[in-house]
């Protein structure tokens, strides 16, 4: 028969046990409850941003058809093209509604970089001076860069030389003006904010050419009938678009090359720019 000494260590010996088990099952729930801690810290702070806010802010600039352009046939103010199509698919992907900002080319990069927009779709070359301070994603839509001369001017400008010290527009901060600056010696080079600008200067004679993407020249070539493409070749100058966000937000980046990746697989991208092209040219019919 037990004594009571020993009756009274056995009880306390019970309750040690007890106690242990308790903390264990403690740690458990606090284990559970850093695992989702630690999930949630997985995410990126622009995911995070995305999530809670429950909308992607997606800047762009327009006036550059066929990525992207303000629809005039319709009663809003609204922004359409193969570009924007690609921001409502990462929307979509994601789960949270599309707010686009539109402002220009220039203005774009620093409110990426500054944080006013979430990500920036708008035909951008990820050079590599613009990888220092921002991240891409997989490329889309390579095109040729060319030059729109006026059609009374073809005999003129048929190689790059025949450009050299010569007046040339391009849009302003974008690749086309890098380009002309590295490639074009001696020329004087005039950067304006929009395409179109830029186009009515060709237009006006007060530049020689336009040094401008192939998909987007297309529009102007064929709405203006004084206007056409050179035979003027930038050998290797194929320009990559793709989409940029800040820096360290892998998790996002993976979603917009999942879509990218998709809308290339399914002929999207490719249907998109036909749409958007024809759409651009009858946009500019009824001006």
């Amino acid at each position: 028969m037990m004594n009571k000494k020993n009756l009274l260590k056995m009880m306390a010996l019970g309750m040690a046990a007890a106690a242990v088990f308790g903390l264990a099952g403690c740690g458990g729930g606090s284990g559970s409850s850093q695992s989702a801690s630690s999930q949630t810290q997985k995410e990126s702070p622009l995911m995070q941003k995305i999530k809670s806010s429950g909308k992607l802010v997606v800047g762009t600039a327009s006036g550059y058809p066929p990525y992207e352009f303000v629809d005039t046939s319709a009663g809003e103010k609204k922004v359409i093209g193969i570009d924007m199509e690609l921001a409502q698919k990462v929307a979509d992907k994601l789960g949270v509604k599309l707010e686009v900002q539109d402002m220009n080319f220039q203005a774009l990069l620093s409110s990426l970089t500054g944080g006013k927009v979430d990500v920036a779709i708008a035909g951008i070359n990820p050079t590599d001076e613009r990888k220092k301070s921002m991240d891409f994603s997989a490329d889309y839509l390579p095109t040729e860069q060319k030059v729109i001369i006026r059609k009374a001017d073809a005999d003129k400008y048929k190689t790059v030389e025949d450009l050299y010290g010569k007046t040339i527009g391009v849009q302003k901060s974008t690749t086309q003006e890098a380009l002309a600056k590295e490639k074009i010696k001696d020329a004087k080079i005039v950067g304006l904010a929009h395409v179109p600008e830029v186009v009515l200067e060709l237009k006006q004679g007060k530049v020689d050419g336009l040094v401008v993407e192939g998909i987007v020249g297309e529009q102007y070539v064929i709405f203006n009938d004084d206007l056409m493409f050179s035979d003027i070749k930038f050998p290797g100058a194929v320009k990559n678009s793709a989409a940029a966000v800040q820096k360290g937000n892998e998790d996002v980046l993976a979603v917009i090359n999942e879509v990218i990746k998709e809308n290339t697989d399914n002929g999207n991208f490719k249907k998109w720019t036909e749409e958007y092209s024809k759409k651009a040219v009858s946009n500019a019919d009824n001006k």
